[in-house]
């Protein structure tokens, strides 16, 4: 055993201020006042706490306490997931747990542990002196006793009144309790992460073994762990658990617990952690996964209150919508298959996630690849540069480009790009925006970043939502920068939803035990793109289900108006689409970058309308709204002139106003019978149909 030691007080280093250049002073008006609210403060601290030890007889202590799961709730109030339903907690004897573990916390959290008596006045002055000239709360010196207090008796709020009772109660338990008493229940109370309260429960979860086995390394990094459980992780953060773990080894160094050759043993003995137990069934896992996420990263919720503060979080998922998900993932992949998948819907209206699917099995893998960024997104990356050429005016869906192998050249000419589409088939003639979007013609997205600037393209990306590195080059139209399935439901959201971006929610609010709320979503729309530019685009979008189109073969499963593009590289293949009300993402692949086989590469399209007709087979069809500043006209498919009556196959085009053409097609000519009743009633059919759609 080795023996523990009450820590003495150590000397203080030169600080050789004269060496250092003086701090500029704040504005003169405010040093005084910050100098009196200061000493006022410093002042009621010291009266509040001496009043707490001398008073703190008058009351006992309140029972600490008892951990109650969180709940995780649907939109419809339905409990998805329940967090640490049973607390990991093995309390033991402090006998019972390593020395070098008390050594280690105490060096890291509390050196003066055996010197103060519950709170320590000069560390708390310190931080109240610091708080109060910053106009902030960033300082904590919170002792060991405190913060088993608060652990006990308090919330996580970082408040002055909350730091009040903590010292009151941190005296009473300095004064019911000896040291090592309180040593005892702080080593047995704290959170070490992953649903592990105590140092035992810890030390089995991590290492496999008891706390009174824990080596020096084992020690530092267990002992690291309380002050962030989650970003101090080995396993979700292992990176910063190990400059942690330093951390813990130079305190106790300067503490002299150790000597520099321990310190540098400990500091090459990195500890072997475990994997983390499976988790049983339930819900939406993926899902439920993000939304701690979410609620400890983001929201700031402190991860102890979070597994055991028997809070409600009320989410955005449609259970409905999940299970047709996981149903549609299930039906599109072989029994047993290598392959892996990511699905995320959300609502483009107000950014709501209606449903994820992470993986094939989150047994067997709990990585989330709804948000990997490791993934080309090919073709599915070409709406983002016709939108942008679009707004920019620089094409419109009657532009034509040949589809034919083509060398082009940037960078002043001293940069070559020879882009070839899929199996090498060309039209060998010149195409329209709509062709190129139906049969998905590489050359012609290329043509299309060429005209428009790749960096007018990354543009426009950034505003959609997709933050992952992009470069200005060529090759980016096709997609050949990594992307997330989430980044791509968000872009496409901004042209379901009219040209409006709304971030994407999956928490709706927080509940604590007692129903008062700890947060709130007011979720708003941001205009980013006009909507004339994303009705166009998706007009232009839903000629990929039409015959000859790259997602023909999965047309007749869907029962209501959509737009969406493939897109398929090597080892990527994609299908992102919406309606108004439902935007999706689907991407299929393997892990590690494996070659797609024939068939694999055509499996994300029918993922896609599976789940959408299974999610939306409650709701009746409903058609994108047209906005003001666009017209549709026909116009003859072989030129992109506006069409006579002797053109065999017009279309109507959907164009910006004042980027229709105005040409008559010139090669079919008007029919006879138009002809001859044009001067009788003032002109043919195709004159009325131009008309009958302008706004």
């Amino acid at each position: 055993m080795i023996p523990l030691r009450r820590y003495g007080r150590r000397c203080p280093m030169h600080s050789h201020q004269e060496n250092k250049p003086r701090k500029p002073r704040a504005p003169w008006r405010l040093e005084p006042l910050r100098k009196r609210l200061a000493w006022f403060t410093l002042a009621c601290l010291v009266v509040a706490t001496a009043g707490s030890i001398a008073f703190h007889r008058l009351g006992a202590l309140p029972t600490g306490a008892v951990p109650q799961s969180t709940q995780i709730l649907d939109s419809e109030g339905t409990v998805i997931a329940t967090l640490a339903g049973g607390v990991n907690r093995r309390p033991v004897k402090l006998a019972d747990i390593s020395p070098w573990l008390v050594k280690a916390t105490l060096a890291v959290e509390d050196r003066r542990f055996y010197e103060h008596s519950g709170v320590d006045v000069r560390g708390l002055a310190r931080a109240a002196w610091v708080d109060v000239r910053h106009l902030s709360k960033r300082e904590g010196a919170s002792t060991l006793t405190q913060q088993l207090a608060r652990n006990l008796y308090l919330s996580h709020q970082r408040t002055w009144s909350r730091k009040l009772k903590e010292a009151w109660y941190a005296a009473r338990l300095e004064q019911t309790y000896s040291k090592d008493e309180i040593l005892q229940m702080y080593l047995n109370q704290i959170y070490y992460g992953h649903g592990a309260y105590g140092a035992e429960a810890a030390a089995r979860m991590y290492f496999g073994k008891s706390a009174k086995d824990l080596t020096l390394s084992e020690s530092a990094l267990l002992a690291g762990i309380p002050k962030g459980p989650r970003y101090y992780s080995p396993h979700l953060h292992p990176a910063e658990a190990e400059k942690r773990r330093h951390t813990v080894l130079q305190a106790m160094l300067e503490t002299k617990e150790i000597t520099r050759e321990q310190a540098t043993a400990a500091s090459r003995d990195k500890p072997v952690v475990k994997p983390l137990p499976e988790e049983p069934d339930r819900n939406a896992p993926y899902f439920a996964d993000y939304v701690k996420r979410i609620a400890v990263e983001r929201l700031g919720i402190d991860e102890r209150l979070l597994n055991e503060g028997g809070l409600s979080i009320t989410t955005t998922l449609d259970m409905n919508m999940q299970r047709a998900a996981e149903e549609a993932v299930k039906r599109g992949f072989p029994k047993d298959s290598q392959l892996q998948t990511a699905l995320v819907a959300m609502d483009p209206r107000n950014g709501y996630i209606k449903a994820m699917v992470g993986g094939l099995s989150y047994k067997r893998n709990q990585y989330n690849r709804v948000f990997a960024t490791t993934r080309q997104p090919g073709s599915s990356f070409k709406p983002i540069v016709y939108a942008t050429a679009l707004e920019q005016r620089v094409v419109t869906p009657s532009t034509r480009f040949r589809s034919e192998p083509t060398i082009f050249y940037y960078d002043n000419n001293r940069e070559i790009y020879r882009p070839s589409n899929f199996n090498d088939r060309y039209f060998n003639t010149e195409i329209s925006l709509r062709q190129a979007i139906a049969a998905s013609d590489n050359i012609y997205a290329v043509n299309t970043i060429m005209q428009v600037g790749p960096e007018e393209v990354m543009s426009t990306a950034r505003r959609l939502g997709i933050t992952s590195p992009l470069k200005a080059v060529p090759s980016l139209a096709l997609g050949t920068f990594p992307v997330s399935p989430f980044e791509m439901a968000s872009a496409y959201s901004v042209f379901a939803n009219g040209g409006s971006k709304t971030s994407a929610l999956a928490i709706l609010r927080i509940q604590d035990r007692d129903g008062k709320v700890l947060y709130e979503a007011h979720p708003h729309s941001t205009p980013v793109m006009p909507p004339s530019v994303a009705y166009v685009t998706t007009r232009l979008l839903q000629s990929v289900f039409d015959a000859g189109g790259t997602a023909h073969r999965v047309a007749g499963m869907i029962k209501r108006p959509v737009a969406g593009k493939t897109g398929t590289t090597d080892s990527d293949a994609w299908f992102v689409g919406y309606t108004p009300e439902l935007t999706a993402a689907v991407w299929v692949g393997y892990d590690r970058g494996r070659s797609l086989g024939s068939g694999d590469a055509h499996r994300a399209a029918p993922i896609f309308a599976d789940f959408l007709e299974g999610a939306l087979k409650e709701k009746p069809p409903t058609d994108f709204p047209m906005p003001e500043g666009v017209v549709s006209v026909y116009v003859d498919p072989g030129n992109g002139m506006l069409a006579t009556s002797g053109c065999p196959k017009p279309v109507l085009e959907t164009f910006l106003v004042g980027t229709e053409p105005t040409e008559m097609c010139s090669v079919h000519g008007e029919a006879e019978a138009d002809k001859e009743s044009s001067g009788a009633n003032g002109g043919g059919w195709w004159k009325k149909m131009r008309r009958m759609w302008h706004w």
